[in-house]
C-alpha cells in the first residue's frame, strides 16, 4: 500500500539485498490505498494465502516453477533476511513516513499519466446488443479485420445482452480475448442496463424474435411480440439519448419488426440525426443475388444493384430494374467491367414472377431448418457491407437497400422507416431517386407502407398505456 510507511522500510530493505546479493532480484507492487484491501484479497485467494496486513511479502524461485512461498508481513520478513543474510534495518520512524508519502505522491502521479495516456487513446466505442446472438460470433472478427477501421488506433468493445447470465458473456468475450486482435483496447461485458451505449460511435442491434425473450411466450401472438419490442427498444432509446457519444451510428438487423425497431429508435433519440440510423436488407440483397447467380451460372459477386423495397422483415419487392450481372457467358461479350441488365439475360419470366421471390424469402428459414440456428454468416457479411460503406467511402458507386426514415420521397410518407436504394458517400447515406415507379411497383409499395403503418399504430398504442412515456 503506497502510503505504508512499512511498506517503505521494506522496499528500502529489499534494495539493499538486491545491491549485494547477484542472484537477489526484488519485484514490487506498489498501489493506491483505496485499490488495497480488493488486490490483497485476489492476490491470497488466488494463492491460498492468509494475510490481512501491509506489506504481504512472499518469495519466488525464478524459472523453477510452483507457487511463490508466502513470508509474511514486514516483521516475518526481517527476521527472515536477518537469517539467511546477516542483514538488518535500522530505518527511523521519521523517515518511514517521509519515504510514504513521497510513495503516495508517486502513485498518484502515475495514475493521473495512465489516465492523461488513456484520454489521448481516445478508443472508439462499438456497442453490440444481443451479443449472444450467433451473429455476433461471426460480426466480431470481421470488425477487426475487413478493414472499416483501419485509421481507428483502438476499439473499446462492449457486449450487452439483457437475456444473458453474465457466465455466458464471461466466455464470449474470454474467445474474443483469445483472438488477440491488435486494435482491441478492451472488452466489457453487460446484462443489465446500468451503463449501456455509454460513449457509443457505433451500436448494431441483433435483438430478435422469440429468442430474444428466452422462450417465455413460446409462440406468442404478434401483437404480444411487437408489444414487448415496442417496450425494449423505447428503452433502448432513452438510455443512448443520455449515454451515447452525439455523432453514434447505429445499425439494426434481424428478422423481426426491422423497420420498426429502427423507427422507434429515431424517435426516442431525438438529440441525433434521423440520418445516423439504418436497418439492414442487405442479408436480403445476397439471398437474392445467390438465387439469380444460380440462374444465370455466375458467382454471387458477378451480380450487383438489386434493390429491396419495402418492409424488410415483413412485406418486401425485389426491385431487378437496376440489377447488372458481369462475367455472363452470353452472345455478346465485353472488356472486364462490361455488364448486363438482369432483366434481359432471364427469359424465364414465369420463375422471376412466381419462383424468384418465394426462393428468396424462404431462404433464411430454410437455413434455420438445415442448422437449427439463425443464418448468422450472410447476416453478418451484410452488416460489415454497410459499415464498410458507411466509414470507408469507397464503395460510393453501389446500391444498398436500406430501411431509412422516408423525406417524401416516392410517395413514402414522412418519417416511416422503410426499405429504399441508398448509396454511401463521405460519411453518409443518400436515396437514389433516379428510379422508376411504374403502377405495378407502387401496388407493392402500398401494400408494404399499410403494413408498416399497422405495425407503427400498435407500438404508438403501447405508449399511450404506458405511464412512463
Amino acid at each position: 500500500k503506497a502510503d505504508c510507511p512499512y511498506y517503505a522500510k521494506a522496499e528500502l530493505l529489499a534494495d539493499l539485498l538486491q545491491r549485494v546479493l547477484p542472484d537477489f532480484r526484488i519485484y514490487k507492487i506498489c498501489m493506491h490505498p483505496s485499490d488495497w484491501k480488493k488486490w490483497l484479497e485476489d492476490t491470497c485467494s488466488s494463492n491460498g494465502w492468509k494475510h490481512e496486513t501491509c506489506p504481504i511479502i512472499w518469495r519466488e524461485l525464478i524459472n523453477r516453477g510452483g507457487k511463490g512461498m508466502l513470508l509474511g508481513g514486514f516483521s516475518d520478513f526481517l527476521e527472515y533476511v536477518q537469517g539467511y543474510y546477516g542483514v538488518t534495518s535500522d530505518m527511523g520512524t521519521d523517515l518511514m513516513v517521509k519515504i510514504a508519502s513521497e510513495n503516495l505522491r508517486t502513485t498518484e502521479l502515475c495514475a493521473q499519466e495512465e489516465e492523461h495516456r488513456r484520454d489521448l487513446l481516445k478508443p472508439f466505442h462499438i456497442w453490440v446488443s444481443s451479443a449472444l446472438n450467433p451473429t455476433c460470433f461471426t460480426l466480431i472478427p470481421l470488425l477487426f479485420t475487413a478493414g472499416p477501421f483501419r485509421a481507428v488506433p483502438t476499439i473499446s468493445l462492449h457486449l450487452l445482452d439483457m437475456d444473458a447470465t453474465e457466465e455466458s458473456l464471461l466466455a464470449l468475450k474470454m474467445e474474443v480475448e483469445d483472438l488477440a486482435l491488435a486494435q482491441l483496447h478492451e472488452i466489457t461485458i453487460h446484462c443489465d442496463m446500468s451503463q449501456a451505449f455509454l460513449s457509443a460511435g457505433l451500436i448494431i442491434f441483433l435483438d430478435d424474435g422469440p429468442p430474444m425473450y428466452n422462450g417465455r411466450e413460446g409462440r406468442s401472438s404478434e401483437a404480444i411480440v411487437l408489444t414487448k419490442v415496442a417496450e425494449r427498444y423505447r428503452l433502448y432509446g432513452q438510455l443512448m439519448e443520455g449515454n451515447a457519444h452525439p455523432d453514434v451510428r447505429v445499425l439494426v438487423a434481424g428478422t423481426v419488426y426491422v423497420n420498426l425497431k429502427c423507427s422507434l429508435l429515431i424517435e426516442s433519440v431525438t438529440s441525433n440525426c434521423p440520418k445516423r440510423f439504418v436497418a439492414i436488407a442487405t442479408q436480403l440483397e445476397g439471398q437474392a443475388r445467390a438465387q439469380l447467380a444460380e440462374k444465370l451460372a455466375v458467382k454471387s459477386p458477378d451480380i450487383s444493384d438489386v434493390i429491396i423495397w419495402g418492409n424488410i422483415s415483413g412485406t418486401f419487392h425485389i426491385d431487378l430494374q437496376r440489377a447488372k450481372v458481369f462475367r455472363y457467358k452470353g452472345a455478346i461479350c465485353g472488356p472486364a467491367g462490361f455488364s448486363h441488365p438482369v432483366l434481359e439475360v432471364v427469359y424465364d419470366r414465369k420463375w422471376l414472377k412466381d419462383d424468384f421471390p418465394t426462393l428468396v424469402s424462404s431462404r433464411h428459414s430454410a437455413i434455420s431448418l438445415r442448422t437449427n440456428r439463425p443464418a448468422a454468416i450472410s447476416a453478418s457479411n451484410g452488416i460489415i457491407s454497410v459499415v464498410c460503406a458507411w466509414y470507408d467511402g469507397s464503395l460510393h458507386h453501389e446500391i444498398f437497400s436500406l430501411g431509412v426514415p422516408s423525406t417524401g420521397h416516392f410517395g413514402i410518407p414522412v418519417g416511416l422507416v422503410f426499405s429504399v436504394p441508398v448509396s454511401f458517400c463521405h460519411g453518409s447515406w443518400s436515396v437514389h431517386s433516379d428510379i422508376t415507379i411504374d403502377d405495378e411497383l407502387k401496388c407493392k409499395l402500398d401494400i408494404a407502407i399499410n403494413e408498416l403503418m399497422v405495425e407503427k399504430d400498435i407500438a404508438d398504442g403501447v405508449r399511450k398505456k404506458d405511464p412512463t412515456t
